[in-house]
This record gives C-alpha cells, sequence and structure tokens, in this order.
C-alpha cells in the first residue's frame, strides 16, 4: 500500500465528513438567502424578522444567527446573491461577443422568469431611500457604477457616429437604467392582468435603444 493510499485510508473518512458538513452548511446557508429573498419580496426588509425567515427555511433562530449574525448581514448576502446571478450571466454575454446592450436587454429577459428576484429589487431599492437602511449605500453605488460604465460605452458610439442625433450620453445613460427599473415596477403590477397584457420589459428596452442607438 503506497503512502498516498494510506492517507487516504487514515484521514479520508474524517476529511469526508468535514466535506459534507461544510456542504451541508453551504446548502443551507444558500436555502436560508432563497428563502429571505421571498420574504423580503413580501413584505419587504422591515417587516421580516429573522424569526420569521428561520421558522420559513426550516432552521432554529440561533441556527439562522450561526450563518448570519444580524439581519443587515443575511441582507447584505441576498444582495451579493442577486450580483452574482446577473454579473456572471452578463460577463458570459460580453465575452461572447455581445453588445453591451443588448446584454442589458437579456438581463432583462432572464427576469422576466424571475419574479422574486424581480420583487425583491423593487422593493428594496424604494425603501432603501432614506440614508439610515442598510442598503442605502449598497444602491447609491450601484446606480452610480452602472450609470458610469453605460455612459462610457455611449460615449464610445458617440465616437464612432452610434448614437441618434441630439442624444446627450451621460442623459441617455441614466434614462436606460431608470427604465430598467421603472419597467419592473410596471411589468410586476401586470401579471395578475391577462396574459397578452402583460409589459413585455425586453421589447420595451429594445425599443427605446433603437431611438437612442444608430
Amino acid at each position: 500500500m503506497s503512502a498516498s493510499t494510506t492517507a487516504e485510508t487514515t484521514s479520508g473518512p474524517a476529511t469526508n465528513g468535514r466535506g459534507r458538513g461544510y456542504a451541508k452548511g453551504r446548502a443551507k446557508r444558500a436555502e436560508i438567502i432563497q428563502t429571505a429573498i421571498l420574504a423580503f419580496a413580501e413584505v419587504g426588509y422591515h417587516g421580516a424578522s429573522l424569526r420569521d425567515i428561520a421558522a420559513r427555511a426550516d432552521i432554529s433562530h440561533p441556527g439562522l444567527l450561526h450563518h448570519f449574525p444580524t439581519k443587515a448581514a443575511l441582507l447584505e448576502a441576498v444582495l451579493e446573491y442577486r450580483d452574482a446571478v446577473d454579473n456572471e450571466a452578463f460577463a458570459e454575454d460580453l465575452a461572447r461577443g455581445t453588445d453591451y446592450f443588448e446584454a442589458l436587454v437579456r438581463i432583462v429577459e432572464r427576469n422576466q422568469v424571475r419574479r422574486p428576484l424581480v420583487e425583491l429589487f423593487a422593493g428594496l431599492s424604494t425603501e432603501a431611500t432614506t440614508p439610515e437602511h442598510p442598503a442605502h449605500e449598497y444602491f447609491r453605488r450601484r446606480y452610480d457604477r452602472l450609470v458610469e460604465q453605460s455612459t462610457e460605452v455611449l460615449e464610445a458610439h458617440a465616437a464612432r457616429g452610434g448614437l441618434a442625433p441630439g442624444v446627450e450620453p451621460a442623459q441617455a445613460a441614466r434614462s436606460i437604467i431608470a427604465l430598467m427599473d421603472g419597467l419592473q415596477v410596471q411589468w410586476l403590477m401586470s401579471l395578475d392582468g391577462p396574459r397578452a397584457e402583460r409589459v413585455d420589459m425586453a421589447a420595451h428596452l429594445r425599443a427605446y435603444l433603437a431611438l437612442v442607438l444608430r
């Protein structure tokens, strides 16, 4: 028996046990985040309690606190999850050569089948307008970053003659981000109506971009 085989034999079960424990902990953490998304979307950050989220996730309150010691820490994890979902897909689109604004449209298309995340974002972005809200700085930085990025891309388009006459990059960038967020609210409001009357967020964003880009 080789030394490596001996090591695997003597230490393997304990290592595997720890690995299973870590995997189980990660799975429970992910479940808590998904549960928190639904809770925050339904009743808002202030309306949701850690005890309620723990009960929904089938974990004790102390058990939840082991993963997330405060509600603010849980909110941060939820927002990080949402960013990771969007950023990974956005980066993959850009890596495949997709145009920046077409990649934005694809984010909107994906959001049309992710109602809980859209509800979460719409509700939190409204709550977070007050400086005391724990997500206030997150949303402030988010808007600053998105407007800056979109402005840079639009300025590059302008340098190549790729903008419609009279379009100012910084103003158009802010309008695009505002349109995306506003369409989310209108889409959510339309979901209880007839399917044919539901707001098509991607189609409206594409129509606006067609007015701005040449």
